[in-house]
């Protein structure tokens, strides 16, 4: 069984049509992680057919909240954001590969997909071809993108033992995947420009430079360490 994790920050506008967009025959539930809305997100999402809980403000806070909440028979957790942006339709290429046996992690690169003009700038595109380079070099992995949509099997999650609450969360799973060797997946996946409101990160100069900061210290403090082992 699968279940969708989205975070969401304010996203009134465009979580009604994300969460009414699930594909309800393929998946067992959809969390929305109300990560401190000051607006109607929460009830937005709830109308619409999905599951909310409450989590203190942190993106990565929200995924480990949305995790730790799934339902206990759900073996599969895909996590997407809510601002319209993701394509659901490309779930099954996402799911496939784990049910199968294939693939025990697999993320959806919006820079080797197809996107809708506008919907990434430049600095985010550089970005993950960036830190790409920088953990190849490492030899953490094979990655051109950091993107949000992603699925991972559960035990495997389990393994990683995550602990970044910020939007370093990203870069942390796809870190310790490699550290712990699960066999990992990137396939490419369209994106679009959010359907409304304002990113929380592209959208404000002083947002953008402490997630990236963030991402920085991650890639450097997780990056540079042994894994660790669930004793």
């Amino acid at each position: 069984m699968i279940s969708i994790i989205i975070p969401a920050l304010n996203e009134a506008e465009s979580i009604g049509h994300v969460v009414s967009e699930m594909p309800w025959h393929l998946i067992a539930e959809c969390i929305v992680v109300d990560n401190g809305s000051t607006d109607a997100t929460a009830s937005i999402a709830h109308a619409a057919g999905a599951r909310v809980i409450q989590s203190p403000r942190g993106y990565g806070a929200a995924c480990l909240a949305g995790s730790n909440a799934a339902l206990p028979t759900s073996t599969i957790l895909v996590y997407m954001d809510g601002d319209g942006s993701d394509v659901i339709a490309d779930l099954p290429r996402l799911i496939t590969p784990i049910q199968n046996g294939e693939a025990d992690f697999v993320i959806g690169s919006r820079n080797r997909g197809t996107r809708e003009p506008g919907s990434m700038l430049f600095s985010q595109r550089f970005a993950g071809h960036l830190v790409g380079s920088l953990l190849r070099l490492l030899g953490k992995g094979r990655y051109t993108d950091m993107g949000p949509f992603r699925a991972i099997r559960r035990t495997s999650l389990d393994q990683l033992q995550m602990s970044e609450l910020t939007y370093g969360w990203n870069l942390e799973m796809q870190i310790k995947a490699a550290q712990h060797h699960l066999r990992t997946l990137e396939i490419p996946v369209d994106y679009r420009k959010r359907i409304g409101g304002t990113s929380k990160v592209s959208g404000d100069l002083q947002a953008s430079l402490k997630a990236g900061f963030r991402i920085i210290a991650v890639l450097f403090r997780v990056g540079l360490s042994p894994p660790k082992t669930i004793k």
